[in-house]
């Protein structure tokens, strides 16, 4: 959705908003703050981990537990059930599934089962951007809900093209929802690298990209497939992928969106900071863009 000016939105009767950008930068706090303003709260990461992802979850647990004798039997007499119990706060079985690519006995998996999964994590995450028009009905129908907001996962650059002015996925966003860049700081990127480095986590790779950075690490450690450390990967990879998505964001804003900057949101306490900071975001694009709507 594009706005004449920020009190264009303000006049709107219902109000969808999809937030994006890096891991940290307060997409979940506002998307949070808002649901308790009575607003649906649609978590993408959470609608990936229980819709699209969850068999996949599932079926890897089940791998892990026939590898023990005890939990074998049981499984195989149904005495036993597992299930994932991924939430808003907590979506650890889907990175889990993720995984990291690289040896085995250091906690990581063979690259070709690495790149099975992030395709089936690519098509998850697309369907569930593309159930975004769906869930804004639902939400008004079943709950009452007249507002609606997106918290995308950090991937969302990963997974359309920009440069397509078709891209489906950015066309569903742009055509019923407000699509808002949550820009973050340099200190904050040096944080998040931080973090990544005492804990690595899994993380959504482009797969071309993918495929070049692996190509690129294995050459400068000088190491095979088989030798690469997951940890050691995940942290390096991390640090290209954040140089690589921040471009990709900006454009996805300067074409189909709004900039927030990171430390705007601290100072929101309520819905109606919230749509304040969305208002002054419209009103500097138009001022940026030399007053055009």
């Amino acid at each position: 959705m594009r706005f004449s000016s920020g009190r264009a939105l303000r006049e709107q009767p219902a109000h969808a908003v999809t937030f994006f950008g890096m891991s940290g930068v307060g997409k979940t706090t506002l998307a949070g703050l808002l649901q308790r303003h009575d607003w649906f709260q649609y978590s993408v990461d959470y609608r990936i981990g229980t819709r699209y992802m969850d068999e996949h979850i599932v079926d890897n647990f089940k791998r892990e537990a026939m590898k023990v004798p005890f939990l074998r039997q049981l499984l195989r007499s149904d005495s036993i059930y597992i299930r994932s119990n991924l939430s808003f706060e907590n979506l650890s079985p889907l990175s889990t599934y993720l995984g990291k690519p690289g040896r085995e006995d250091r906690g990581g998996i063979p690259f070709a089962e690495y790149v099975r999964r992030q395709a089936q994590h690519r098509q998850a995450e697309v369907r569930a951007l593309l159930d975004v028009p769906e869930f804004i009905e639902r939400a008004k129908d079943i709950y009452g809900y007249s507002h609606f907001v997106c918290d995308s996962g950090g991937s969302l650059c990963e997974i359309v093209d920009v440069a397509d002015t078709s891209d489906p996925v950015l066309q569903c966003l742009s055509q019923h929802t407000m699509l808002v860049y949550i820009r973050g700081t340099a200190d904050h990127t040096r944080m998040l690298v931080e973090r990544f480095r005492a804990h690595p986590k899994p993380m959504y790779y482009n797969p071309r990209f993918l495929d070049a950075k692996w190509a690129e690490y294995k050459s400068l450690r000088g190491v095979d497939d088989a030798a690469v450390d997951p940890d050691d990967f995940a942290v390096w990879g991390f640090e290209q992928l954040l140089a690589h998505r921040l471009p990709l964001y900006e454009a996805i804003a300067e074409r189909y969106g709004y900039v927030i900057e990171m430390d705007e949101v601290p100072g929101v306490r309520n819905e109606a900071d919230v749509l304040d900071l969305l208002e002054r975001a419209i009103d500097r694009d138009i001022q940026k863009k030399g007053g055009a709507a």
